[in-house]
């Protein structure tokens, strides 16, 4: 997104009411970042090849876009002309300041 990017008006999108007075733009609306979680999936099976993958999600924050991730690899591995194994492990971690 570049710098004078003005973003899309919030008036287009549902806002949850608890978010209304805070929010004032969406730079990046929901269904460009679906778009971009698919392409991802679908690069990452092209470059694995036929390697086995090991996704590492980690917690606090990431589960959402990972549930995402791997339910495009997963759809892709369903109707795609080739399958992976795909095994997912889950990591909290503790920042130490």
């Amino acid at each position: 997104i570049r710098d004078e990017e003005s973003g899309y008006n919030k008036n287009l999108f549902c806002i949850p009411k608890h978010y209304e007075e805070d929010l004032e733009r969406v730079f990046i609306p929901h269904g460009l970042i679906l778009d971009r979680t698919e392409r991802l999936a679908s690069d990452i099976m092209q470059d694995v090849g036929s390697h086995h993958i090991v996704a590492l999600c980690i917690l606090k924050g990431g589960y959402k876009f990972f549930a995402d991730l791997l339910d495009d690899i997963k759809a892709l591995n369903q109707n795609g002309d080739k399958s992976v194994l795909v095994t997912m492990d889950f990591v909290r971690i503790k920042s130490y300041c």
